[in-house]
């Protein structure tokens, strides 16, 4: 289970077991995490859990709040991560070793190129793709991007459709499939009983679908839909929606 480990000038004050879907930090006793400070705004911050990913929101605080020394707004969390509330730190852990995946995450899908270039904002090539807690490779294999769908995933895949990668395929066999990169843009596929959403996390801009932003929480994914995350463009396919129309 992932937790906070709250300090001050080195000293631990307390450590915070992430045990509900939202930890609310701030100076009023009704948060979670009370911190009473005059620097810290009565509801300062929000960290919510969604299955084995934890990210960080500033609730328009006074002060902001920087993870890692930089100032978020709303960022997905990484074990290790200090989050800095005026002089108080929060470290972030979230252990959650895969078998042969000491990370927890598969080997990155990359796209380079103008694509990745674009898609990190910096460097030639980005961790565009990566499955959430998986103990199977994405990519490093040519097998593994392009093996069909495992059993319980409906025959859904992402297909990119240009840059360098353009043709590739990303079966969707996990709960949860993170595409992006922290910092830059960050969305979520989801798989509910009714089919596969999109749900934006983070990033300045939200993604697209059929060149529309993704304006609600999430958003359910019909087949053949087109979406952009940061000028990479992929089609959603579900072989259980193709047979049901």
């Amino acid at each position: 289970m992932a937790k906070l480990v709250l300090s001050m000038d080195g000293l631990v004050l307390k450590e915070v077991e992430l045990s509900k879907q939202r930890i609310s930090i701030g100076r009023k006793p009704s948060n979670d995490i009370q911190i009473e400070n005059l620097a810290i705004s009565g509801e300062h911050a929000a960290i919510v859990t969604v299955l084995n990913d934890s990210f960080l929101e500033d609730l328009d605080s006074t002060n902001g709040t920087l993870v890692n020394g930089q100032p978020v707004k709303k960022v997905v969390l990484q074990s290790g991560d200090i989050i800095e509330l005026g002089k108080y730190k929060l470290k972030f852990f979230n252990e959650k070793p895969q078998p042969g995946d000491p990370s927890g995450y598969g080997e990155p899908l990359t796209v380079t190129g103008s694509e990745g270039a674009a898609a990190a904002g910096r460097g030639t090539e980005s961790a565009f793709m990566r499955s959430q807690a998986t103990s199977s490779q994405v990519a490093g294999s040519p097998t593994a991007a392009t093996a069909g769908p495992a059993s319980g995933s409906g025959g859904a895949y992402l297909q990119v459709l240009n840059g360098n990668n353009n043709g590739r395929r990303l079966d969707l066999e996990k709960e949860k499939t993170t595409l992006g990169k922290p910092g830059v843009q960050v969305v979520w596929v989801v798989r509910e009983p009714g089919g596969y959403a999109i749900q934006y996390v983070e990033g300045p801009h939200r993604p697209l679908v059929n060149d529309r932003p993704v304006t609600a929480p999430r958003q359910m994914l019909a087949n053949g839909d087109i979406i952009e995350i940061a000028t990479v463009r992929m089609a959603f396919h579900s072989s259980a929606m193709e047979s049901s129309s």
